[in-house]
């Protein structure tokens, strides 16, 4: 079973920074995808980014640069670096895992919910105006 593990939430204000840190962990020897998503009261879970096992990141349409993710290298570990938020920000923030097409090994980046089939219990960011 994998499991997947967000940290890192909490209260901060309108203007400041929050860092976000997931762990995912399950099949030996497995380096997967991973990615970051959000949902608001009332609204769709919404995908942020989502890196392959090597860093690199793609990111949804909607990213305006105040997000950032990094992967530690090598590892089932990734980062979401969150600047200058808003109260639009208050969401609980979902990470998610996947297998790569090869089982072992994720080599292309994913985005959209149905594409992940392991996800944390999330953690909860507030910004206060």
């Amino acid at each position: 079973q994998v499991q997947v593990v967000e940290s890192g939430g909490g209260s901060v204000q309108s203007g400041g920074s929050l860092r976000l840190s997931c762990e995912a962990s399950g099949y030996p020897g497995t380096s997967y995808c991973m990615g970051w998503f959000r949902q608001a009261p009332g609204k769709e879970r919404e995908g942020i980014g989502g890196s392959d096992s090597d860093g690199n990141g793609r990111y949804a349409e909607t990213r305006d640069g105040r997000f950032t993710l990094s992967r530690d290298n090598g590892k089932n570990i990734l980062y979401l670096q969150m600047s200058s938020l808003n109260t639009k920000d208050t969401a609980m923030y979902y990470c998610a895992a996947a297998r790569g097409r090869g089982g072992y090994y994720c080599r292309d980046p994913l985005l959209y919910v149905q594409e992940y089939n392991y996800w944390g219990q999330g953690t909860q960011v507030t910004v206060s105006s």
